[in-house]
C-alpha cells in the first residue's frame, strides 16, 4: 500500500524560496461578471470570499500596512501579493497592469496570486501575466469546485469544464502556476463524485489545490437554498475522510495548498465544526498518520 505523502504549501514555499513566505490580502475593487449576470455561484457571500484587507488603501499602501502587520507579529520579510475577493482579472489590460505593478513593487513580494474566473481570461491578460512572471512567480486561482454538470448548474458556476481545463492549459504553457478550487460536500454529490473532481484536475495537470468543505452562510444564497430543500451536510468525520481518500489519488508534486475552507464564525448557518478550522486540520493529519502505519 503506497503511503500518503502530501506536498504541502509550507513546504513548498520553504523549499522553493528558503525560508516562510506569508500572504498579504490585497483588495484591487473587483467585481465579479457571473454576479452582474446571473446572481454570482450560489455557495458566494456578500465579501466575494475575501480575508482581511485595507480596501479604502491604494494598492501600494495595502502592501506596505500588510507588511508592517504581518512583520510585527511574525516577524515575516518574504511575502505572496494575494488577490482573493471577487474576480481579480475582470477590468480592462491597463488598468491590471497598474494594480499589479503596484503589488509587486516591494522587492520582498516574491509571487503574485490572483483568484479568477476561467472564463474571465484572454490572450491579451494572459500576455500580461507572463510578463510579470517573468520578475516574481505567478499563481492563477480558479474555482473549479466540481466537474459533474448538475451540479455546475446548481451551483451557478456559469461556464463550462471545458473552458475551466482549456484556460488553465494556455496558463501552463505560458509558464504560469495554476491552483484549483475543488468543494467537498456539494448538494447531492457523493464522495465519487468529489474524488472525480480532484481526479480531473490531477489528469490535467493542476499544479496546485485547495479542497474546501461546503458551509452555509446566512448572506449566501445557498443558505436560502437549504431551507428549501434539506441536503445532506457532511459530518466532520465524513468530511475528512473523503480529503484523506482525494490525497490518495494526487500527483506526487501537487502542491495542496488547503484542506479545508474559512467560515466567517458570525455568518456561518452550517455545519458548524467548518469554523474549528485546527481541529478540522488535526483530524485529517491523524487519519493520514493512520492510515500510513
Amino acid at each position: 500500500m503506497k503511503k500518503i505523502e502530501i506536498n504541502r504549501l509550507s513546504d513548498y514555499l520553504k523549499k522553493t524560496y528558503g525560508t516562510k513566505v506569508y500572504k498579504l490580502p490585497l483588495d484591487g475593487g473587483f467585481s465579479c461578471p457571473n454576479r452582474k449576470n446571473s446572481n454570482g455561484c450560489i455557495f458566494c457571500s456578500e465579501s466575494g470570499s475575501g480575508e482581511f484587507t485595507f480596501n479604502e488603501y491604494s494598492i501600494k499602501d495595502q502592501v506596505e500596512l500588510q507588511i508592517k502587520r504581518l512583520s510585527e507579529k511574525k516577524k515575516a520579510d518574504k511575502f505572496i501579493a494575494y488577490f482573493q475577493s471577487f474576480t481579480n482579472t475582470y477590468k480592462p489590460v491597463n488598468e491590471l497592469r497598474k494594480i499589479y505593478s503596484d503589488a509587486i513593487e516591494n522587492k520582498n513580494v516574491l509571487v503574485l496570486d490572483i483568484a479568477t474566473r476561467g472564463d474571465c481570461l484572454d490572450d491579451e491578460k494572459i500576455k500580461l501575466l507572463s510578463e510579470i512572471n517573468k520578475k516574481v512567480d505567478v499563481w492563477v486561482e480558479m474555482g473549479l469546485q466540481s466537474t459533474k454538470n448538475s451540479t455546475i448548474d446548481l451551483i451557478n458556476r456559469a461556464y463550462s469544464n471545458e473552458v475551466y481545463f482549456d484556460m488553465a492549459k494556455k496558463l501552463m504553457d505560458n509558464g504560469i502556476k495554476v491552483i484549483s478550487h475543488v468543494i467537498a460536500g456539494l448538494p447531492y454529490e457523493s464522495e465519487d463524485d468529489f474524488l472525480e473532481s480532484v481526479y480531473q484536475t490531477q489528469k490535467h495537470d493542476i499544479w496546485g489545490i485547495k479542497i474546501h468543505s461546503l458551509y452555509i452562510q446566512t448572506d449566501s444564497r445557498l443558505y436560502d437554498y437549504y431551507q428549501q430543500n434539506k441536503f445532506k451536510i457532511l459530518t466532520m468525520d465524513e468530511y475528512t475522510d473523503w480529503v484523506v481518500d482525494s490525497f490518495k489519488i494526487l500527483n506526487e508534486d501537487t502542491v495542496v495548498h488547503r484542506m479545508t475552507g474559512d467560515a466567517y464564525k458570525p455568518k456561518l448557518y452550517l455545519p458548524k465544526w467548518s469554523c474549528d478550522k485546527l481541529k478540522v486540520i488535526s483530524e485529517i493529519n491523524s487519519k493520514i498518520k493512520t492510515y500510513n502505519t
